[in-house]
């Protein structure tokens, strides 16, 4: 047994190299993170999970907005899809003031999606059908509506020090700081607001660094501490695999309330224009999040019958710098998230961008992963515009195509997989986000993210492409995009060749690929600006993943990806290229893409031979040497 272990783990180290940086006959650096790094072994490594909005999603009772009921009522979608789990926007009960994310009660469903026994019902179908289910969690703020917030504005002890609240400063010092309104410190919310609103009943303020309607809570309370993880322990114990902790790096702010440096000392008084010093990314948010681990580390049983039991936990923020995601999975001794978000393709990569720039967003994350750090790729979410509406459609499956060759877990947004597009004739009168509702009806398209939001479109049926089976009752929450018609589910499953078909296929290639979860994986800069990803596995299949991110066709040689290569076939292609799906190229040394097009190809190398007889050679050496051991012992 012994001597298996180590062969294998020699075989192992011959096949992932250490992280290293080398050169290729073009020149470009090459990337090899170590086998760790790529792969520690918890159930959401690999994992695919749909993101998605439950008011957008299904509607089942015709009141406009989707539900749980509707979510059950579609979830042959996700099983079909191949997807391993699903993040469910939140679900709590809510004012909705800000799509849900103004709590009221952190332990009970909205009645808008239902009850908390119409939630157990979809944990016990997801589990049923192997898949986990994570929830949406909003820790930084509650709803003013919520019982502490109502409690704590009326000094009823002890929810007096729940939130953040401060008198206003004296006249005379508002005039010499040239403050407005009386408010502590100059600080500003992201909605396009002062941080600071007046509480109804006194002369306090308290903070909000999202939207007027969302107060802050005071975690340097203890009692709140010790609130909001008795609040994890409720869901956990419920059965939910985990949580995605939203906008941590709000958690806490500066205790002495300094103003934050303005970027441009003659520019306005804007959150854009502020260095956040003092409200964001502080070290104590990630203090917090790693006692919080510890929580759920308590909740995580080892495998039974192989089946990891872990309950995960995500961190989702928007963090100033690379390092500062990063962290988020553990600082020295101190663990943090299982999954910190990576955002840098969503947020780093433009049309524009060139094969440079994808080297160094993806090449970035990969070498810069801590040794407990997980891999994982986001192309959209419900803050910001839609892949498709960004890139437009084909260059979309030619990013998915890259997302799901990268190592680690992918988020799929809802609707990313028919290619849905984001809605841009929602009026002023019909906009929700306060993003949006918080400027005026000549901007608000430019801040608003309800574009992105819309309702699933399953088909071209009823005038609401069959998000809700009895419309017409009242208008949906959201406009339905005007090309449901040819832009739905229904329609991408009667297509051989579609962005639902290409998505199917890419999880359930992701899901079974052995290279893909062990492999190494090196980048390329080619030359005419193409960008490609090479996953290699002894004994395994080897992939190229090649991306012409120019609008006019290129061609590009196999051997700068790989110099041993001696046949190529495509198992991949984006959707309007000229390349089909297994087809045999035959010239590997001048290989034609069309303007955007992205093929993943299935290498054959004349060098695999020897690399597996090299392998072979040192695992019986090894087991000579291992047998000399123990004779010798």
């Amino acid at each position: 047994m012994k001597l298996a272990l180590l062969v294998l783990v020699l075989v192992g180290t011959v096949a992932v190299p250490a992280r290293c940086q080398a050169q290729t006959d073009s020149g470009t650096t090459v990337h090899l993170p170590r086998q760790d790094v790529l792969f520690h072994g918890g159930w959401w490594e690999s994992a695919v999970l749909y993101q998605l909005l439950p008011r957008s999603f299904h509607d089942s009772d015709g009141d406009g907005s989707g539900d749980l009921r509707g979510l059950l009522a579609r979830f042959d979608h996700l099983i079909e899809l191949g997807v391993t789990g699903i993040c469910l926007g939140p679900v709590f009960r809510s004012p909705m003031r800000d799509g849900g994310y103004d709590v009221s009660d952190y332990r009970d469903i909205d009645p808008l999606y239902g009850s908390m026994g119409v939630l157990e019902e979809l944990l016990e179908r997801a589990h049923a059908a192997g898949l986990k289910v994570v929830l949406d969690f909003i820790p930084n703020h509650t709803s003013e509506q919520h019982e502490w917030f109502q409690k704590s504005v009326r000094k009823n002890e002890p929810y007096r020090d729940y939130y953040i609240l401060r008198g206003g400063v004296e006249e005379e010092q508002q005039q010499d700081d040239g403050k407005e309104g009386g408010v502590p410190n100059n600080w500003q919310s992201l909605y396009h607001r002062a941080a600071w609103s007046r509480n109804v009943r006194g002369s306090e303020y308290y903070l909000h660094q999202f939207d007027t309607t969302e107060p802050d809570l005071n975690y340097r309370n203890a009692k709140v501490r010790q609130e909001m993880e008795d609040v994890m322990r409720f869901w956990l114990d419920r059965g939910v695999d985990g949580l995605r902790l939203m906008q941590v790096n709000h958690l806490y702010e500066d205790a002495q309330l300094r103003d934050e440096p303005l970027i441009d000392q003659k520019g306005s008084l804007s959150y854009e224009n502020m260095n956040h010093l003092h409200t964001r990314d502080l070290l104590d948010n990630y203090i917090l999040t790693f006692d919080w681990r510890t929580l759920f580390d308590e909740y995580t049983r080892a495998k039974e019958g192989g089946k990891d039991h872990t309950k995960l936990m995500i961190t989702s923020a928007y963090t100033g710098s690379l390092d500062g995601t990063l962290k988020w999975f553990g600082i020295g001794n101190r663990s943090g998230a299982h999954i910190a978000q990576n955002f840098g393709l969503l947020r780093e990569i433009a049309p524009s961008s060139r094969a440079e720039q994808f080297q160094r967003v993806i090449d970035g994350w990969l070498n810069g992963l801590p040794p407990n750090g997980v891999a994982n790729w986001v192309l959209g979410n419900q803050d910001y515009r839609r892949v498709a509406s960004r890139f437009g459609r084909e260059r979309a499956a030619g990013l998915a195509m890259l997302c799901f060759t990268l190592p680690g877990t992918i988020f799929v947004y809802y609707g990313e997989e028919i290619g849905m597009e984001d809605n841009e004739a929602i009026s002023w009168k019909q906009t929700q986000d306060p993003l949006g509702c918080n400027t005026n009806g000549t901007v608000y398209q430019q801040y608003s993210r309800d574009p992105a939001r819309t309702p699933f479109q399953w088909d071209d049926s009823n005038g609401w492409a069959g998000f809700s089976k009895t419309p017409k009752k009242t208008d949906p929450w959201l406009p339905v995009h005007r090309n449901y018609g040819v832009r739905n589910l229904a329609q991408e499953k009667s297509s051989n060749r579609s962005m639902y078909q290409l998505y199917r296929q890419l999880i359930a290639w992701h899901q079974q690929s052995v290279t893909l979860r062990y492999g190494s994986y090196q980048s390329f800069v080619l030359p005419d600006n193409v960008f490609a990803v090479l996953r290699s596995l002894l004994g395994e299949k080897e992939y190229a993943t090649v991306l012409n991110l120019n609008s006019h066709a290129v061609t590009f040689n196999v051997s700068r990806v790989h110099k041993h290569a001696r046949r190529a076939s495509v198992a991949f292609t984006s959707l309007e290229g000229a390349h089909t799906v297994g087809e045999s190229l035959q010239d590997i040394g001048n290989v034609a893409l069309d303007a955007y097009e992205t093929v993943i190809l299935e290498l054959s190398c004349g060098m695999a031979w020897r690399r597996a007889f090299k392998s072979l050679m040192v695992a019986a050496i090894v087991g000579l040497v291992c047998s000399n051991w123990v004779r010798l012992k």
